[in-house]
């Protein structure tokens, strides 16, 4: 008994000897004084966390973001943003992963860094996947292969070939597919790349698999996973390759080792808040569910998966997950709700553009065969041209696409004014008018990225400060559209879920999360598009001011915003901040001072400033409507 105790006690030493895996490199980065050295252990950093826990990982990543944008490092600054990016795709963040690869994208073009080029280009083919515009993905895919190609990279090839194969399986060419998947696996052995082998064998396995050869499949997805598993590849890797033999294994009917599989990947994906993962595998828990025939069991998995999809814009599967959850409905007697999500399934279908024969995308894919290795002087002598002239050419396109912003959205609010009534009774005019608010969102990112590219060729810091500020105010309107299409009324802005997306877009542009807090002291409130529009502005304006004078020398504080309605339909809104009380803002002669000022007019508004432990600022508007 007593030698029981002793090896108890010895291994509890043990377990609470182990030091976590960040400790060394995280006093490392405390002591280093140098931006570059820092810099490389924040990388080292968001690659041991990548594989345990990614929200910790966009934590070290958004702080390389910062210190290399502080530092002015223009080789170090698209690597992060890159980085950036990729964890908030996999967290399916996918509008925010689209702002970094754009501005990952744009930096390495800047310093000519072609393999940087090649990676962002992968990134950016996987959100469109997720976002169901696979013309697109293809044609980022072909870009990166074709730079790959042009290095002489040999993984980056292999890597380029498998997704290329995962394109054409998307589109039904399953032949074409499975030649791509094959040269990749030909390039991976010849070479000895043992690390990229289980990617090859996975673009097989997933081409086999929509071929109807399952058997073949299981084989391709079984020898991935050993070799991943031989080679200690990380947790979050291992749920996608034990996602896949468990897709096989459901095909081939061995329907409890399936479950087996995707329990011990959702397992890994929840410890490492893996979100494509967990949607992925609930969704697999679900249909394996739904063929055993546990109806019951199969409907929270599939409910939960559909909700997943809509929350994340995620319409890669969608329409089938539809269709799988009014099958569940229909076999547990509910038909009502079956017929409701088959309605959804069918208008889901018709709003995706079915590419799987399209002729554009065998000109492309010819085009890439015949011209793949023709990465030509004259086409670096156009790059170098181009970046002479994109400053003018991106004020000239930000303009047009401004006139048609605006154009576009007062066609909207008339059209809206007169439909309302028969929006809230015609499912299709709603999905119509929601796909209005998506591409406006868009094209607003459009405006916001080129902004971003802009600002990357400009030196000047006050010329790249007025850029940003801009880009700031593009976004703010972007996030109203968003949540108009997000949400169920159309017509109407949720105040305090937008000022809450709004103040934490800002705090990241200013990469200030950590040191101020922001509180909204308010109630859910509703006001239409005419007041969310100007408002926003407003409180963007303010804010921006804050993060820039309030809290000097790196100094922490917080900000409370306020927004209420009062009798007489008088909407009040207060923005507040614990700072060192700098004023007159609201009274100056800078373009933020004036922008406020036109703004409470144009909303019958009157303003006033008091500097007491801070600095105060309240607005009376006189609205005519407000929720």
């Amino acid at each position: 008994m007593k030698e029981l105790f002793l090896l108890f006690f010895l291994l509890v030493q043990i377990a609470y000897g182990q030091k976590n895996p960040y400790d060394s490199l995280e006093r490392k980065l405390a002591a280093e004084k140098v931006d570059s050295q820092k810099l490389e252990l924040l990388e080292q950093l968001v690659n041991v966390a990548f594989g345990s826990d990614m929200k910790k990982a966009l934590e070290y990543a958004k702080q390389g973001v910062q210190l290399s944008e502080k530092a002015g490092d223009k080789n170090w600054q698209p690597r992060f943003y890159e980085m950036e990016g990729r964890l908030h795709a996999n967290l399916l963040h996918l509008d925010s992963a689209t702002v970094f690869f754009n501005k990952a994208m744009a930096g390495y073009i800047s310093v000519d860094n072609k393999r940087g080029e090649a990676t962002t280009q992968f990134k950016i083919a996987w959100v469109f996947k997720k976002k169901g515009e696979l013309d697109k993905a293809m044609q980022a895919d072909l870009k990166a292969s074709m730079l790959m190609e042009a290095l002489g990279d040999k993984q980056g090839m292999a890597d380029a070939y498998g997704r290329v194969s995962e394109d054409l399986t998307r589109q039904g060419r399953l032949t074409e597919a499975m030649v791509y998947a094959q040269n990749a696996i030909d390039i991976c052995e010849k070479n000895h790349l043992e690390n990229e082998l289980p990617y090859a064998l996975t673009s097989a396995g997933s081409t086999a698999i929509e071929s109807g050869h399952n058997k073949q499949a299981c084989g391709y997805f079984n020898r991935a996973l050993e070799l991943a598993q031989t080679q200690n590849f990380n947790a979050v890797t291992l749920c996608d390759f034990l996602n896949n033999r468990g897709n096989a294994l459901k095909r081939l009917g061995r329907y409890d080792e399936a479950v087996n599989d995707y329990k011990n990947a959702l397992t890994k994906a929840k410890k490492a808040n893996y979100a494509n993962a967990v949607s992925a595998t609930i969704a697999n828990l679900g249909e394996v569910n739904l063929l055993m025939g546990k109806y019951k069991e199969a409907l929270p998995y599939q409910l939960e998966t559909v909700s997943l999809q809509e929350r994340d814009s995620d319409l890669s599967n969608i329409t089938e997950n539809y269709l799988h959850v009014s099958n569940i409905y229909e076999h547990l007697g509910d038909y009502k709700s079956a017929l409701s999500f088959h309605k959804k399934a069918l208008l889901m279908r018709d709003s995706i553009a079915s590419i799987k024969s399209d002729s554009a995308m065998s000109e492309m894919l010819t085009r890439y065969e015949t011209k793949k290795k023709e990465i030509t002087i004259a086409s670096q002598q156009r790059r170098i041209s181009q970046q002479n002239e994109i400053q003018w050419l991106g004020i000239g396109v930000v303009l047009l696409l401004a006139g048609l912003l605006v154009f576009g959205f007062i066609s909207y609010r008339n059209r809206s004014r007169s439909n309302r009534l028969l929006v809230s009774k015609n499912a299709e005019n709603e999905l119509l008018l929601k796909e209005i608010h998506h591409r406006v969102k868009n094209n607003l990112e459009v405006v916001s990225s080129l902004l971003a590219l802009q600002s990357a060729q400009i030196d000047d810091q006050d010329t790249k400060v007025a850029m940003q500020e801009s880009q700031n105010r593009v976004q703010s309107i972007g996030i109203v559209h968003q949540k108009l299409y997000q949400g169920k009324n159309l017509g109407e802005i949720e105040m305090r879920d937008y000022f809450l997306n709004l103040s934490e877009s800002i705090l990241d542009s200013f990469g200030a999360e950590e040191r101020v807090k922001i509180e909204l002291a308010m109630e859910k409130l509703e006001v239409d598009i005419d007041t969310a529009v100007p408002l926003g502005l407003i409180v963007n304006e303010l804010l921006t001011n804050i993060l820039k004078y309030a809290f000097p020398n790196g100094r922490n504080g917080s900000v409370i915003i306020k927004l209420e309605k009062r009798k007489e339909n008088i909407l009040h809104l207060e923005v507040s901040d614990n700072g060192i009380g700098k004023s007159g803002l609201t009274h100056g002669t800078g373009f933020g001072s004036q922008l406020i000022a036109l703004l409470t007019d144009q909303l019958n508004g009157k303003m006033r400033e008091e500097v007491r432990n801070g600095t105060l600022v309240f607005f009376d508007f006189k609205m005519h409507k407000v929720a």
